[in-house]
């Protein structure tokens, strides 16, 4: 965190970070560059070897008005032939059929496994896209091209792919590693108040479970974060960039160390099911950590001023840390269906300390229904 701790003392134009590398397997896999346009993408994937290739750029119905005839104005500079596939926007779209749509395009344009996929979106197009190159033909290069804040900072990096079934969260998916992640963050300002600070509940969750420096600074930085100031995105995505790295280069494929990042997603995907995915991601993160936050502090972890700053953190950056009107037992049963269950048991995370998470499996049924109801309050 040397970068971070100079950034606070010094100000922020010095020390401009724009490219981060991932290991796999001890080997470098792919980078990840943040940029303020797309200017650069086309003279990267030729770096890569991607040069007179075809692309197939997929995206949603909110973000292909916004960015897909610019991507691929870009990408025709260096390509043999680009092609766009669209789908309409929202979790309730990222299934098998979706991917079997996207299967049936590929087929129909006999796109084979020197050709590439673009997945342009946010978290929702980036599973979804990672895993339909997972699977077609055993495997293709993609690219992921993040453009919310959340999947900046969590669901492009790692190369854990996937789509919902029969609204269970993420329950078929693959590990396939990106060629490439290519955040242009000016597209955060296209993004509604809502959206914007949905991703913070990754950010938050990343300084709660790792570091309680870069927790801090997020408070201290609110009101630039807030006004999207491009510096200050530049460092706080940096900076979660490196949290996750670091986290995902030691447990590649979620056996150990990784679940660490799953801390309120427990609950919290139990809640987005509930609610029918009416609520964001992010939102129903922020409100699993509330209840991670107040079981940790019922196992003497946490102090009571510790978990009140947790909440009122979560609050600042506009995320709610309630689900009213759903059922107590019901999330309970919900959780028990999560794919991070390990022989039966719950693998939940707690907090040992702000900064110091930990992956318990001695969570027992009375604790977690304790810590639904805090939950339901307020």
């Amino acid at each position: 965190m040397h970068n971070l701790v100079r950034i606070i003392r010094c100000g922020y134009a010095i020390f401009m970070n724009n490219t981060l590398t991932i290991n796999y397997n001890n080997k470098p896999a792919y980078d990840i560059i943040l940029e303020q346009g797309f200017a650069k993408l086309a003279e990267k994937l030729e770096l890569l070897g991607m040069k007179n290739r075809r692309f197939m750029i997929i995206s949603d119905s909110n973000v292909s008005k916004l960015y897909l005839t610019e991507v691929n104005r870009i990408l025709c500079t260096i390509s043999k032939e680009v092609y766009d596939y669209t789908f309409p926007a929202g979790e309730t779209n990222k299934n098998l059929d979706t991917v079997s749509n996207c299967y049936e395009k590929l087929i129909q344009l006999s796109f084979d496994r020197n050709d590439v996929l673009i997945a342009l979106g946010g978290g929702v197009v980036g599973d979804l896209t990672g895993f339909v190159a997972a699977t077609y033909l055993r495997g293709v290069r993609f690219i992921q091209v993040p453009t919310s804040l959340l999947a900046m900072v969590d669901s492009s990096i790692g190369g854990k792919t996937g789509v919902d079934f029969k609204a269970y969260k993420n329950m078929v998916g693959a590990f396939h590693q990106p060629q490439l992640v290519y955040m242009n963050l000016s597209t955060l300002l296209s993004l509604s108040n809502r959206e914007f600070f949905s991703g913070m509940g990754e950010i938050i969750k990343h300084g709660l479970i790792k570091n309680i420096e870069y927790y801090d600074w997020l408070k201290l930085h609110r009101e630039g974060i807030s006004q999207r100031k491009y510096e200050i995105l530049n460092e706080m995505i940096w900076q979660s960039c490196l949290i996750k790295k670091k986290v995902v280069e030691e447990d590649p494929k979620e056996q150990g160390e990784r679940a660490l990042l799953n801390y309120g997603h427990t609950i919290g995907h139990s809640v987005e099911k509930l609610m029918n995915f009416t609520r964001l991601h992010g939102e129903c993160v922020c409100i699993g950590m509330a209840a991670a936050s107040y079981l940790s502090l019922q196992r003497g972890y946490l102090t009571l001023e510790q978990y009140h700053d947790i909440i009122s953190t979560i609050r600042l950056f506009e995320q709610p840390v309630t689900a009213q009107g759903l059922n107590v037992v019901e999330i309970y049963e919900v959780t028990k269906l999560d794919k991070k269950m390990d022989s039966d048991k719950i693998r939940f995370v707690l907090l040992q300390e702000v900064g110091d998470a930990v992956i318990d499996s001695t969570v027992s049924k009375e604790e977690m229904l304790a810590a639904i109801r805090s939950i339901m309050e307020g």
